[in-house]
């Protein structure tokens, strides 16, 4: 059994640890909080957005559209494609499985599309693939933390460009998304080709009539226009998902940890209470022990008997 010394030493270094814990869950909270709110600021314009590309395409003949942003568009075969995939990890760990879950999924996809062009973002699966030497854009070299509109619209901008030349064929974001505060699930989500049936209005499902409008200059110029800002909401909101449920997983592990410090230390202290009492019983029993030795060793000279006087 370890002495007190030892024992105190390790209830001090897992209450210093303890501290850490509860400061990185009120920091995560706090961020948590934060994105959620610049989330929910922006929703209604790209909701705009969606419900604009929806009556356009309500109200135009699919001829007049612009069919390269769209699935009905794609002439190549399935298997010729070339994918590209955006990869959202944490710039840091002590998240649980948060990073693992997203990395499995790209994994898979790049075992199924070795071709594949691949952007990572994020600080951990940045060393993470390149530690298996897996190749991917070394120039996409963004952060996740504090997910911004306009690094957003960088990002999106870039992967329409390769799109629109084709370099690649299919654009998909690996991210995880949020479900409640207690569970989140990392998802593939498909960004370009954009597919029709995405956008279509309860006033179309429910009449099935298409009012005819007329573009200036044309409605190529109109896509060209909301196209690159909608996918810039997707983005954007992909991005913020993924770092609200980091900071969610972070919570939860940090919570994990602080319960686990609590647990440890009601044991610690049962042990240190009880190593504690058995110094002081032996302490006492040292000193009962070493009384009961003087009170003997006085009794046996009190006992003497002195020699009688010797006659002369």
């Amino acid at each position: 059994m370890a002495n007190i010394r030892e024992i105190q030493d390790r209830i001090k270094s897992i209450n210093d640890t303890k501290k850490i814990t509860n400061a990185m869950y009120l920091i995560s909270s706090s961020k948590l909080k934060r994105a959620k709110k610049s989330l929910s600021d922006t929703e209604p314009y790209f909701f705009a957005l969606q419900s604009s590309i929806a009556k356009i395409l309500e109200h135009t003949d699919s001829t007049q559209v612009r069919q390269k942003y769209f699935e009905e568009g794609m002439t190549k075969p399935e298997a010729e494609r070339k994918k590209a995939y955006i990869v959202v990890t944490a710039d840091k760990g002590l998240a649980g499985a948060y990073n693992h879950n997203v990395i499995k999924i790209a994994e898979k996809e790049i075992e199924k599309h070795p071709n594949s062009k691949i952007y990572i973002i994020g600080q951990v699966g940045m060393h993470y693939f390149e530690h298996r030497n897996v190749e991917f854009s070394h120039s996409f070299k963004y952060t996740i933390q504090n997910p911004t509109l306009s690094r957003a619209r960088s990002i999106a901008e870039t992967l329409l460009d390769s799109y629109l030349r084709d370099k690649v064929d299919e654009v998909y974001i690996i991210y995880t998304k949020m479900i409640n505060s207690m569970s989140s699930e990392a998802e593939m989500l498909k960004l370009l080709p954009m597919d029709k049936g995405d956008f279509k209005t309860d006033e179309l499902l429910e009449t099935g009539e298409r009012t005819e409008y007329e573009f200036m200059p044309s409605s190529d110029v109109v896509f060209d226009t909301i196209v690159p800002n909608w996918l810039s909401g997707l983005v954007y909101g992909a991005l913020v998902e993924a770092y609200c449920s980091e900071q969610n997983s972070r919570m939860m592990a940090m919570q994990s940890s602080t319960d686990n410090a609590n647990e440890m230390l009601r044991d610690l202290n049962v042990v240190y209470n009880r190593v504690r009492q058995a110094a002081i019983t032996q302490e006492i029993t040292e000193v009962i022990s070493g009384a009961k030795a003087q009170k003997s060793k006085t009794v046996s000279y009190t006992h003497l008997t002195l020699p009688t006087k010797l006659e002369v």
